[in-house]
């Protein structure tokens, strides 16, 4: 009835504790869908099919949503599952009674997808998703990466940067944001963990955005949320851990060029999303 489907992309330890945690649940009734994003050698693979035989083992690093869309695919034909559970590798589910949750959502409000809470070390995971929304806020945010793109290409700008934010945020405090407290209805839900519905699925041929490599999946979500009545849910009763980040650390030891990274990559969606927002 439930499918799991985690992309994989060189961190094989938070993978292998992602599954422990799984499998530590006793769950009834699922199967786990690694897709791996062409990384995994011969012994990281035998480590994960400890877990699960289903490993889908692309020729390319496709990105987040056309990896996960294979994952999926794959899922609904193998076993037509009832909900698909997609998270990240370094999303760890603790809850005995998650699925049962999932399940009772679903009776009650029939839904496309479904969001948890979300904790995590910087608390800056959250659900409901803060998504960009107007043209008019996708258009400001890409200036905003452009001109971060500029600094990060230079060291003195990055550390003049870093200077100037320890300052700020030391006279004033850093914006709170916060998971919310009650269930609520068609709003955007974050992509580090969320469940879809089988009837979803079968909706679309592309359940995320395939335009995208990484980043801004949510908003593509809401997107198509609001234009096609489509029904979201998130409910704080769904609780996740999200370690945040770790397979762009595992890639980019160096912090200046993961920044420099995650702006051009998060160009490159903005400017796609102003196409179709």
């Amino acid at each position: 009835m439930f499918s799991f489907i985690i992309l994989h992309y060189k961190n094989i330890e938070e993978t292998i504790c992602c599954l422990n945690y799984i499998t530590k649940n006793n769950y009834n009734d699922y199967h786990i869908i690694i897709v791996d994003n062409n990384t995994l050698n011969s012994n990281q693979e035998k480590q994960i099919r400890k877990y699960t035989n289903d490993i889908i083992k692309l020729s390319d690093n496709l990105g987040f949503a056309k990896a996960n869309n294979i994952g999926i695919k794959y899922a609904e034909k193998k076993y037509n599952s009832m909900f698909y559970i997609v998270i990240n590798n370094d999303v760890y589910i603790y809850q005995k009674d998650f699925l049962k949750i999932i399940k009772d959502d679903y009776k009650k409000y029939k839904f496309d997808m479904l969001g948890p809470k979300i904790d995590s070390p910087s608390g800056e995971s959250v659900n409901p998703f803060p998504a960009i929304k107007l043209k008019s806020e996708v258009k400001k945010e890409i200036n905003y990466c452009n001109k971060l793109i500029k600094i990060y290409q230079s060291n003195i700008l990055t550390c003049l940067l870093d200077t100037y934010l320890k300052l700020k945020y030391l006279f004033l405090n850093k914006p709170k944001v916060e998971n919310g407290k009650k269930v609520v209805m068609n709003v955007p839900l974050h992509c580090c963990a969320i469940v879809f519905s089988k009837e979803y699925v079968e909706k679309y041929t592309d359940t995320f955005n395939s335009c995208t490599f990484l980043f801004h999946e949510e908003e593509f979500l809401y997107q198509r949320l609001i234009k096609n009545n489509l029904i979201s849910i998130y409910d704080p009763r769904l609780e996740v851990f999200h370690k945040e980040g770790s397979s762009t650390k595992v890639s980019f030891k160096n912090k200046r060029l993961r920044r420099l990274f995650h702006e051009k990559e998060r160009k490159k969606s903005l400017e796609k999303l102003l196409e179709i927002v």
